[in-house]
């Protein structure tokens, strides 16, 4: 699990600074507070749209298969980085910004068409004042 929040430091040098938080068994990677990839059991996955997924499909990766103690599935959102990457960190970057791009272009259409969640209807400061009684 996870070790040194700056063990991945060396590798996105050419990207730049990246944050690694703990979420649900795994560590999300994050840049100006948008997660674009995950690292789960010490490997690293980035998001992808279905033109970037293209990319990693043709490199032989796979897509991220998670099990933890309740739940397992695969996040066809996420592929698995090529290993080759681990040793070249300029092309990596290339890879990453791929990823921040993905990840920006999703938060900023859901910025755009809302979060999904309903809205709580509430009723307006006017109806909330009591009506005078009637005289009679």
């Amino acid at each position: 699990m996870p070790g040194d929040p700056d063990r991945f430091d060396d590798l996105f040098a050419s990207f730049g600074k990246v944050k690694l938080r703990r979420m649900f068994g795994a560590e999300g990677l994050f840049r100006d507070g948008l997660m674009f990839g995950i690292v789960y059991q010490e490997r690293i996955y980035f998001k992808t749209s279905d033109e970037s997924r293209q990319a990693f499909i043709a490199e032989g990766t796979k897509p991220l298969y998670y099990r933890f103690k309740n739940a397992e599935g695969v996040l066809t959102s996420y592929y698995e980085l090529p290993d080759r990457l681990y040793d070249d960190p300029e092309e990596l970057a290339e890879w990453a910004r791929a990823a921040f791009a993905v990840a920006r272009n999703k938060s900023a259409a859901k910025r755009k068409t809302g979060s999904g969640r309903k809205a709580k209807n509430k009723p307006s400061p006017a109806a909330k004042k009591k009506k005078p009684k009637k005289r009679r």
